[in-house]
């Protein structure tokens, strides 16, 4: 137990929520399933998605997802089982997520771009039998070993959700993929493939199928966490309604039925998962869906269904508040924006309201917390350059990094921890890892150096662990350095984060080569992007003829950061 932890009852930052912001919030004892149920009752006739001008209603929606599970149940998916989603945003990724969940079977989300390398790695460890792949994609599914390799793999045409007009478009913004396309069939290939409209077609789930309960397990999130390669986040229904719950109570003003969400972050990661397929879908909202963000796609949307409600990364808030500036586009129906995944720049908040009229808050979080778990009010009290104050129902403490028993002093730095009903489970498989980063009595740990203000506003000063957060995506600089030590020319690597001014960092190698080797650095950008995903690959590569290390021979990535940082200054 600590020592001297920070007493639950003491919340300086209630003061500072936002008018008719509850303390705490009630979680029914319901899964993510039936709140998809109480959706398509209430809204069954209003726009559910919207995906390149083709509407989908609540009721729609509904119908499809009953479908589709029964389905998924004729091929043998039962509760507990794992089911692989690796899909852009699209129709039929919320369709499948929610179909799964009815099932009581777990969705485990994948990036749709990683390398088969990649893409092996999660599926060897969670198991999935059945996966549900963009067609772009299928291919690389297929081809993994027959041990690793689902037992059934659907197939997704993205396209065939959008208006025939759009289809016959040869302009379409879509994310280039690195396999080849798998053809639909309608009947199983030789390695299993089946079309999704073969699936789609199934008889509906009988309703009188039981529902999962809160506590089991909802979803499987891969995230690199606090230290090393990415591990899969055991997230409950009760978790993500949860937070679903803190946001819609986080925001004064929101109008059940109305609201249009725009789906620019990608599903397979926890912000964009919570922000549009639970929190959208939990108020009746219609969804606008970009399979990737592209601003003359976002623009022209915005002429047919103007956006209310818009979760971001500073990038795109960047990218948008320019775009609108130069082409005198309206985004003043923008009533909500909200920035995570990265810091978010002051200059940034100035320009975005400046164009827009709206306020641009930041929040915080982490895939472990569902994962949003502090935020800037929504209103007069917010405070640029803070991430926030704790959400309803979640206490903090701040903590020796080096012996979390003990709080720190008031306003002193220390190591982020984090309580509340939105905090994942453990990891998969990972009993370790479990007891290092969740500790007695429901602490997060979040490897975050923050300070606390007297009124409980919370400031990030520097990171314990040593992540690179770029575009809002986490990337473990071990699993870099283990690809660039596969190249013939390089001897020894040390990868690190290089902060932008405009938020998030770009990801960088210091590299020793081998005896008479020449750096290439394209060439070794290009070995890189061979066995992983683009976000990750060294934007940065510089030549060292050594590396600084520990007296036990740790290579010291501070040192390499804090000199690459110096070097740049010059």
């Amino acid at each position: 137990m600590a020592e001297n932890p920070r007493p639950l009852s003491d919340r300086p930052w209630l003061a500072a929520y936002a008018e008719g912001v509850p303390d705490d919030v009630a979680v029914p004892d319901i899964s993510l399933a039936e709140m998809m149920q109480d959706a398509v009752r209430e809204h069954r006739k209003r726009t559910a998605l919207e995906f390149f001008g083709a509407e989908t209603s609540y009721g729609e929606v509904g119908e499809r997802i009953a479908r589709v599970a029964g389905g998924l149940r004729r091929l043998g998916v039962r509760a507990g089982d794992r089911v692989a989603l690796v899909l852009p945003n699209c129709p039929e990724h919320v369709i499948a997520f929610y179909a799964v969940l009815r099932l009581g079977a777990i969705v485990v989300e994948h990036n749709p771009l990683y390398t088969a390398r990649e893409l092996r790695h999660q599926f060897e460890d969670h198991g999935a039998q059945v996966a549900i792949v963009w067609d772009k994609t299928a291919d690389t599914v297929a081809a993994f070993p027959a041990d690793v390799r689902p037992a059934r793999i659907i197939a997704v045409d993205i396209t065939r959700s959008m208006r025939a007009s759009t289809r016959l478009a040869l302009r379409l913004p879509l994310p280039k993929a690195r396999a080849s396309r798998t053809a639909l069939t309608a009947k199983p290939t030789a390695r299993g493939v089946l079309s999704w409209e073969k699936l789609a077609d199934s008889s509906r789930l009988p309703r009188r199928h039981p529902f999962p309960a809160a506590s089991d397990t909802a979803l499987l999130q891969y995230t690199s966490g606090t230290t090393g390669s990415p591990k899969g986040v055991i997230l409950s229904h009760r978790n993500l309604l949860a937070n679903a719950i803190q946001g819609r109570a986080w925001v004064p003003g929101l109008e059940v039925g109305r609201e249009v969400f725009y789906g620019v972050l990608p599903f397979f990661h926890a912000y964009g998962m919570t922000l549009c397929l639970t929190f959208a879908m939990s108020i009746g909202a219609r969804l606008v869906l970009f399979p990737k963000f592209d601003i003359d796609l976002v623009l022209t949307a915005a002429r047919k269904s103007p956006p209310t409600f818009l979760p971001a990364v500073p990038p795109i808030y960047d990218q948008l508040a320019r775009a609108a500036g130069r082409r005198g586009a309206d985004l003043s129906t923008v009533r909500f924006a909200i920035s995570g995944a990265m810091n978010l720049p002051v200059s940034t908040v100035t320009a975005w309201e400046q164009v827009t009229g709206g306020l641009l808050v930041e929040g915080y979080g982490m895939t472990e917390s569902s994962p949003v778990a502090l935020g800037n009010p929504i209103g007069p009290s917010r405070r640029p350059g803070t991430v926030g104050v704790p959400f309803p129902s979640t206490d903090i403490r701040v903590v020796d990094p080096d012996d979390p028993d003990v709080d720190v002093a008031p306003g002193e730095p220390g190591e982020l921890l984090l309580k509340g009903p939105q905090v994942f489970g453990g990891y998969w498989n990972r009993p370790t890892e479990t007891a290092e980063t969740l500790l007695e009595g429901g602490w997060l740990r979040t490897g975050d150096i923050v300070t606390v203000a007297a009124d409980g506003f919370v400031t990030i000063v520097d990171r314990r662990k040593e992540l690179i957060i770029t575009g809002g995506f986490n990337v473990s600089p071990s699993e870099v350095e283990s690809v660039l030590l596969l190249h013939p020319d390089i001897d020894a690597a040390a990868v690190i984060g290089l902060p932008r001014p405009s938020g998030g960092e770009d990801v960088a190698a210091a590299v020793v080569l081998r005896e008479g080797a020449r750096l290439d650095v394209a060439g070794v950008r290009d070995f890189a992007k061979s066995h992983l995903a683009a976000y990750k690959v060294p934007k940065h590569i510089v030549e060292r003829d050594e590396l600084p290390r520990s007296l036990i021979g740790k290579v010291l990535r501070k040192r390499v950061r804090d000199e690459l940082i110096a070097e740049r200054a010059r």
